[in-house]
């Protein structure tokens, strides 16, 4: 089945804001549509409303047919306790819900006291119902699901034995687990319409190029929110542009690329046709003052020099003025004339600087023969060194050993044998995938207040304002925050605190897409020894790097 998806003057947002309106939407078979703006604009809630999981502040939303199935994938991978991957399979791809609804249109058909159509409340035929609910299910792939799961998750290295699905818990899973197992899910879905919410978090190389073929693909419409620059650029059909700065909503056609390139010439655009307008009010209004001094100075020289008896010259000097005083008006005039044009208002952008403390020892870390074990996962044997100042990117597959090593180096995890050590006045600096290091029920201010005591309470708060986390977030505890909003804490963290040697795991994760550039900028910046782990393709290629190692099953080389 193709579905169109329409949605007319949309609004929406939170309490009394409203984050976007009038919002015109059309997504057809075929139109992969993504979603940028910085955080907080609104992207998870549009998100949220096409799925038909919130009313809408204005507008309406129509689906064509109305029956369509719709699949949402949200940001964060929900952990229900106690669910199994066959479970969370089943239900992110709504053949639960659909074999659920099945089971009771058959109960309500096989019960003859209930199969009279006068028994229903709306007056259907059981026989129908059932009809319906049968060919829902059907469409839905709940038949065949369980036959289709082991190979999709032994495709995507997951499942080491036949019925590893159905005992396994989701809360069991690392990050980049549950990734692949929501990516499984959308691999196993038979959506005719698919909304994904940031779907490129945690997936390794392999899983973005399977994401890739998933999404180009398919027959149906797509709209998706990510920050991968990459992802979007070898997926998107159109880009829909949530502006909070300026209140605006605006569709662009073509790709991503082509989505930048025309934005800044918008925006220049927008910006000379201000500076323009702005100039020439301001010629204006210096004339009209000058002409009005003029006519003023002419009045008080005419009555100060003409003598009480010279009329003639005395009333030649006043008309004199009243034409200055005419020109003043007509001026006036002019400028009340003038097409107002409205000063674009500036983006909120992270400005952000990584505080470096003084150089560490020449070696800043080394493993020697170092083998690791975590659970019934082996690291090495490895030895390798860092340097004082290298820079040094990491990639490989989900469950390679990444996030070991990484714990190795920072003396976080001893060697079950070889060896591991730390260098001499090293400053670390650290955003882990799961963002650990803010964390729990406390309040974001005394948290950070806590990792950083040497800054006072108003400091503490004026440095998360300019990461965009003000009153409305200082407060609340750390658990509450967006995955964003932790993220954009750490990273004042990291300019809070001076290191020298920096540690980024995936951090690319959940930030916008300003903030990854500016996240960037700031790295060329920085002048300590850098070790990053991202699958971000763009960042890859954009920070200067010196080494490059990947990690291949507990392996790591060298390129």
């Amino acid at each position: 089945m193709t579905a169109t998806l329409v949605a007319q003057g949309l609004a929406g947002g939170y309490g009394h804001r409203t984050l976007f309106e009038s919002l015109d939407l059309t997504v057809a078979p075929g139109d992969v549509v993504g979603v940028v703006g910085i955080n907080g604009s609104g992207k998870s809630t549009l998100l949220r409303l096409l799925a038909g999981l919130g009313e809408p502040q204005a507008g309406a939303i129509t689906l064509s047919p109305a029956d369509a199935f719709v699949g949402w994938l949200p940001q964060e991978h929900e952990r229900i306790p106690g669910e199994t991957v066959s479970g969370y399979i089943a239900r992110r791809t709504v053949t639960a819900e659909a074999t659920l609804e099945m089971d009771a249109a058959a109960s309500a058909f096989g019960d003859a006291d209930r199969a009279d159509c006068a028994g229903r409340p709306d007056g259907r035929d059981a026989a129908d119902v059932y009809s319906e609910a049968l060919d829902r299910w059907l469409a839905s792939g709940a038949a065949d699901l369980d036959e289709r799961v082991p190979a999709v998750l032994a495709d995507l290295g997951l499942a080491r034995t036949a019925d590893w699905a159905a005992q396994t818990p989701m809360t069991s899973l690392s990050g980049g687990q549950a990734a692949r197992v929501g990516l499984a899910a959308l691999l196993l879905s038979r959506f005719d319409l698919v909304l994904l919410d940031e779907p490129t978090n945690d997936l390794d190389l392999d899983g973005l190029e399977r994401l890739e073929a998933f999404v180009t693909g398919l027959r149906g419409g797509v709209v998706l929110v990510s920050h991968d620059r990459e992802f979007l650029a070898r997926t998107v059909t159109r880009v829909l542009e949530l502006d909070l700065s300026q209140g605006s909503n605006r569709v662009f056609g073509g790709g991503y690329d082509a989505y930048l390139e025309e934005r800044e010439t918008a925006r220049r655009h927008k910006r000379a046709d201000y500076d323009e307008f702005a100039a020439k009010k301001a010629g204006l209004v210096a004339r009209a003052r000058t002409q009005r001094e003029w006519s003023s100075q002419g009045v008080r020289n005419a009555l100060k020099k003409a003598p009480d008896n010279d009329k003639i010259r005395r009333k030649a000097s006043v008309e004199s003025s009243e034409k200055q005083a005419q020109k003043v008006r007509q001026m006036e005039s002019r400028i009340k004339q003038l097409d107002e044009v409205e000063e674009p208002r500036k983006e909120w952008q992270l400005e952000f600087t990584i505080g470096q403390a003084p150089r560490s020892s020449a070696v800043v870390s080394t493993l020697s023969n170092a083998v690791l074990r975590q659970g019934r996962f082996t690291l090495g044997p490895v030895s390798l060194q860092v340097n004082g100042g290298e820079r040094i990117g990491i990639t490989g597959a989900n469950g390679a050993g990444k996030s070991t090593l990484l714990r190795a180096l920072l003396g976080q995890q001893a060697p079950y044998s070889g060896t591991a050590g730390l260098g001499a006045s090293v400053r670390i600096g650290e955003i882990d995938q799961a963002r650990s290091l803010l964390a729990g029920s406390r309040p974001l201010a005394d948290s950070v207040e806590a990792l950083v005591p040497e800054l006072a309470s108003g400091e503490v708060r004026t440095l998360l304002a300019k990461f965009g986390l003000k009153a409305d977030h200082v407060g609340r505890p750390v658990e509450e925050l967006s995955p964003g909003e932790r993220t954009r804490a750490g990273l004042a963290l990291l300019q809070a605190r001076g290191v020298n040697l920096l540690v980024l795991d995936e951090p690319t994760n959940h930030l916008d897409l300003a903030a990854i550039e500016q996240l960037e900028q700031a790295l060329d910046g920085y002048e300590g020894t850098l070790l990053l782990v991202t699958h971000d393709r763009r960042m890859l290629s954009t920070v200067r790097l010196d080494r490059h190692w990947t990690v291949i099953a507990g392996q790591v080389t060298e390129s």
